[in-house]
This record gives structure tokens, C-alpha cells and sequence, in this order.
């Protein structure tokens, strides 16, 4: 345990931080999901909207230092193709 208040303080801005960044990552995990879902049951708009949906919370989370920048490009492409690939 810390003994200096300036790292009591900091141990709490730590907690913190990881629990608002967990809810982000799952965010974008449950918004990755119900892209794959809309696919496989080939309903094009729920997948257009979903994968608008996963785009938007994809690149907040990589403008915020969350997600590494591929990673984030990473996963729009591979998406993306999977719900382009629906539409042929």
C-alpha cells in the first residue's frame, strides 16, 4: 500500500481510469458482435447501422489512446468486408 499521498491519489485516478476503459472495450467487443450477427442472418441495413455504430465507438476509443491505431483499422476492414461481401 502506498504511504504518499500523491500516490494514494494516484492508485484511485488508476482505478478509475481502467473501469471507464473496460466499459469502452466491451462496448466495442458487444457493437463487433451484433455486426457479426446482422451478417450471418444477412439483414444488410441492421449491418449498416451496427457497423456505423462500431466505427463511430472504434475510432473514439483509438483517438483516446484505448485502442492502438491498427487495431482499430484492423477491425473496421475486416468487418467491413464481411458486410460487403453480405451485400454481393
Amino acid at each position: 500500500m502506498a504511504n504518499i499521498k500523491s500516490a494514494k491519489k494516484s492508485i484511485k485516478q488508476d482505478a478509475k481510469r481502467t473501469e471507464a476503459n473496460k466499459a469502452v472495450r466491451s462496448k466495442i467487443k458487444n457493437d463487433m458482435k451484433k455486426v457479426e450477427v446482422a451478417v450471418k442472418e444477412a439483414n444488410k441495413e441492421k449491418a449498416n447501422t451496427e457497423l456505423k455504430n462500431f466505427v463511430s465507438d472504434i475510432d473514439s476509443a483509438c483517438s483516446k489512446g484505448i485502442v492502438k491505431k491498427n487495431t482499430c483499422a484492423r477491425e473496421k476492414s475486416r468487418l467491413n468486408k464481411k458486410v460487403k461481401e453480405m451485400s454481393k
